[in-house]
């Protein structure tokens, strides 16, 4: 892959995660102050995730791969989004912005397969190129926090202002770029159209349910589910913790999370083969009861240290167990099931597990809620900590040790 192609492909990515960015972290947030939302509704509007993700293969998998090039349905798309989010940027209550929300998700989650789709056919070695490309999307992620907080939409006196609407506007005008500029990058045909019909069960990766006959398979399988109701307290809370306790600048301060997230992706291959899957995964479950622990003693003041090991904790948590989980997942699966089985692993995980995460940890937001407005944050970050550990518990008794191959 030449130079050219390469930073197209970069700015690609840089784009599409700036995007997602814009908006994610502080939704929680905006949600609250702007529009007055309950806990529940907040769960709710982060749900749209999960749907998103359930909907997202029969997009890419019925549509996408067999009748449009997928630079062109990413264009389409984005260009679709930016409309969308003006009219969340212009909404004054959480009734008329979630339909909208909804809508935005179903259409963005095909995109994170899309950008990946518009790459790999670029590339003749991928496990190599893709690494180099991909980090762009974890800087541009990054950006958008950092302008968050560069432009004070975040802070006290943001908040009272409502700047927080700004961050719709922002992603609007880059999702508008984004699908302008999509048209321009390298043409990448339905890959699908001469290589018959895909039945429902391959889309979704249920063909790949033959893996969970083995034993460690299948309890790494249901560990993937249930670790992912800690991830979603931390994408749907640490946004409306931090602003409430008074942390100053921080989507800049969250944005350390993908900034180790890019440190500690080039130590796992490292690690990974020094140590294997199981105790990788063991040190990525550990993380998530420790960095929660910190967030339930930390404060905003003498504490704030607490916070942002906590935050930086994320690379760890993320890497260690979902990249360490992708390469162990295709370890199993085989010539035969490699793509199935990522797709079920993505359902599973970003569909189910995210989707019950949410509600549980709306649920208790809500159930951790005074008379004043304000969150018990210390009972409300020790309950994913304990789930957390309950998880590792299962985990370390049951899954046997096993070596498989390292990353390369």
């Amino acid at each position: 892959m030449n130079l050219a192609t390469k930073s197209r492909l970069s700015v690609m990515m840089f784009l599409e995660f700036f995007v997602w960015g814009s908006w994610y972290v502080t939704m929680g947030t905006f949600l609250g102050s702007n529009l007055m939302a309950k806990d529940q509704d907040i769960s709710l509007a982060f749900s749209t995730q999960s749907f998103g993700a359930i909907i997202a293969p029969f997009i890419v998998g019925l549509i996408a791969d067999r009748y449009f090039h997928a630079q062109r349905i990413l264009g389409v798309i984005h260009l679709i989004g930016a409309g969308l989010m003006y009219v969340m940027y212009n909404s004054t209550d959480f009734s008329g912005f979630f339909p909208f929300l909804l809508a935005y998700m179903i259409l963005f989650m095909p995109t994170l397969a899309l950008v990946n789709s518009i790459s790999f056919n670029q590339m003749t070695n991928p496990a190599k190129e893709f690494s180099v490309i991909r980090v762009w999307g974890t800087i541009g992620w990054i950006a958008a926090g950092l302008l968050i907080s560069f432009f004070a939409w975040d802070s006290q006196d943001g908040l009272k202002e409502g700047l927080l609407r700004y961050t719709w506007l922002m992603a609007a005008i880059v999702s508008l770029v984004l699908g302008v500029y999509s048209f321009s990058l390298p043409h990448t045909p339905p890959q699908a159209r001469t290589g018959g019909k895909s039945t429902i069960s391959e889309i979704l990766g249920l063909d790949a349910l033959a893996l969970l006959k083995h034993r460690n398979f299948a309890i790494f399988f249901i560990s993937s589910i249930l670790i992912c109701i800690p991830l979603a307290f931390y994408y749907q809370n640490v946004s409306p913790f931090m602003t409430e306790i008074g942390v100053e600048n921080s989507t800049g301060k969250i944005a350390l999370g993908q900034v180790s997230e890019v440190l500690f992706l080039l130590a796992l291959p490292i690690f990974f083969t020094r140590f294997g899957i199981k105790k990788t995964l063991i040190v990525a479950m550990l993380a998530w009861a420790i960095r929660y622990v910190f967030f339930a003693f930390g404060d905003a003041d003498e504490g704030v240290w607490m916070l942002l090991i906590g935050v930086l904790l994320h690379g760890v948590c993320y890497d260690f167990f979902f990249v360490s989980g992708q390469i162990y997942t295709d370890s199993h699966a085989g010539t035969k099931f490699k793509s199935s089985a990522q797709g079920l692993i993505t359902l599973a995980t970003y569909g189910i597990g995210m989707l019950i995460g949410f509600w549980i940890a709306g649920l208790v937001s809500n159930n951790f809620l005074n008379v004043a407005g304000n969150h018990d944050w210390k009972s409300i970050w020790l309950i994913p900590s304990g789930i957390s550990v309950l998880v590792l518990l299962f985990f370390i008794t049951l899954f046997k040790k096993e070596k498989i191959n390292s990353p390369q």
